[in-house]
């Protein structure tokens, strides 16, 4: 015991200097046994005291949420970037009907698991179809006094405000998709919000002869014509001119460092992972917001006569959507051209090799997390009405069931990569701004939500029911605090 004390003294002495004959004054050979006891108990408390700080740090460190992969630091299998520093500042412009749906899902889930903070829109989107402002962005008090790290829904692209709320080392990209397919989409889901497709009795009917339904003037008609155009803020207004369609190009590839291709979501997601210098992991997805596929050429009720299906085409039809939608058509040519650039540039063989880990990825993390071997399902088949999809159009809009006895740190992971838009958007909203800590709007002004937005109750007086003022329905199908709670406690 005497033995003891005698090494904690020393040590002790130790620590107060190096020198231990200088330090002798401290009298650590000269004590007596209670003075010994007394300096143990004092040495043992000191310890104590650092060691519960320490771990006090540890154990009050805010929960991350769960990742189904490694973090970028442990450099799991296909992940390693070599020294290169993960893009955390990022613009993603969400064209519309383009798979920019599943795009956002991986922003989401990469910012929540992270801790960054998302640039959010009051409503569901940034005052769309007008242009950008900076005043739309939830917590916005002035250009950069409140730092934002990702920003990715709707919007019509304004880049001078944008960078009023974004850093300037932001990564700006999106997406675009052929537009034949997107207007086949667009008309699905647009048919009762867009003048144009509601006139029309079908798509093939509107194309050929687009004239006789469309009208400029109209609210959400833009909907009807290079939609992917407007989307990026270009002007719209003026006619088809190879100089104009110039212009247009040139204007993205200053504004935007990555052009994704919806057709190619496989290689785009590897060269965004490149380019952000991102882990593969945080780029496995599934594909979000996808409709229904309608019958080709008959009805879908039983017994009834055949009938064209409202989005069957032919192929003189197709090309007379691709001359109304030139401007598009001219930007996606463009883009396409300089994405498969970029795919030389990578390399072949190493885009095969990285699409195919990423592909076994998507294939594990489906029979871990899906029922019914990964395939979408109609919403009314979800039995948790918090993650069914919004549904609009002539079609109805697919979803995803988990798989039953998942630990509760593989569901939530799962449940992340299948959580609709719209409800994703108000968990991060209700944890980003709770509800007892709404932050001001810039300039002191009150910031409002779109115009004419309606609520209605269902029959049952369970469902939320929003109306944009552009007609679309947007609803909740639970309460924010009962989704977070269910979140919090599964």
């Amino acid at each position: 015991m005497n033995t003891a004390i005698s090494m904690l003294c020393r040590f002790y002495c130790f620590t107060i200097g190096r020198n231990i004959q200088r330090m002798r004054w401290l009298g650590c050979y000269r004590l007596g046994p209670v003075w010994k006891a007394l300096l143990v108990f004092v040495v043992i408390a000191f310890a104590g005291q650092l060691l519960g700080v320490i771990f006090n740090k540890s154990w009050m460190q805010p929960e991350r949420p769960h990742s189904l992969y490694a973090l970028p630091s442990e450099n799991s299998q296909g992940d390693s970037l070599g020294s290169c520093q993960p893009h955390t500042h990022i613009m993603f412009l969400k064209t519309h009907k383009t798979a920019s749906s599943t795009v956002l899902n991986l922003l989401y889930r990469f910012g929540e698991e992270r801790g960054l903070k998302f640039a959010l829109p009051v409503g569901y989107q940034f005052g769309y179809p007008l242009p950008f402002i900076a005043q739309r962005v939830k917590g916005y008090r002035g250009p950069h006094v409140a730092e934002f790290d990702i920003m990715g829904n709707h919007m019509r692209f304004n880049k001078p405000e944008v960078e009023k709320v974004m850093p300037a080392d932001t990564f700006y990209f999106s997406i675009l998709r052929d537009p034949v397919a997107l207007a086949e989409s667009s008309y699905a889901y647009y048919k009762n919000v867009a003048p144009a497709f509601r006139r029309a009795k079908g798509l093939g009917e509107f194309a050929d002869n687009p004239y006789k339904y469309y009208d400029p003037r109209l609210r959400n008609n833009h909907y009807a014509r290079n939609l992917m155009w407007y989307d990026f803020g270009l002007d719209h207004t003026s006619n088809f001119s190879l100089a104009l369609v110039k212009r247009g190009v040139a204007a993205v590839r200053r504004n935007f460092k990555l052009i994704l291709i919806s057709e190619y979501f496989d290689q785009s997601m590897v060269l965004l992972r490149h380019a952000l210098c991102w882990p593969l992991d945080a780029v496995v997805s599934f594909s979000l917001n996808a409709r229904q596929q309608m019958p080709s050429g008959r009805s879908g009720w039983v017994g009834k006569a055949a009938a064209p299906a409202p989005l069957a085409l032919t192929d003189k039809q197709r090309l007379k959507l691709r001359e109304w939608n030139a401007l598009d058509w001219h930007l996606y040519q463009a883009f396409n051209l300089t994405f498969w650039q970029d795919v030389e540039r990578f390399g072949r063989s190493r885009m095969e090799s990285e699409m195919a880990l990423l592909r076994t990825k998507r294939e594990v993390l489906t029979r871990i997390c899906l029922r019914d071997g990964g395939r979408p399902i109609e919403a009314s088949r979800i039995r948790d009405k918090t993650i069914r999809p919004f549904q609009s159009g002539l079609v109805k809009i697919l979803g995803y069931e988990l798989q039953s006895g998942l630990d509760n740190a593989t569901w939530e992971a799962c449940l992340r990569m299948i959580r609709p838009e719209i409800q994703y958007k108000d968990l991060l909203d209700l944890r980003q701004f709770p509800r007892a800590q709404q932050p001001p709007a810039a300039g002191g002004l009150p910031v409002k939500r779109e115009p004419s937005i309606l609520r209605d109750e269902d029959r049952g007086g369970k469902r939320l029911v929003e109306k944009d003022w552009d007609g679309t329905i947007l609803f909740r199908n639970q309460s924010l605090e009962q989704v977070d709670s269910k979140v919090r406690l599964r």
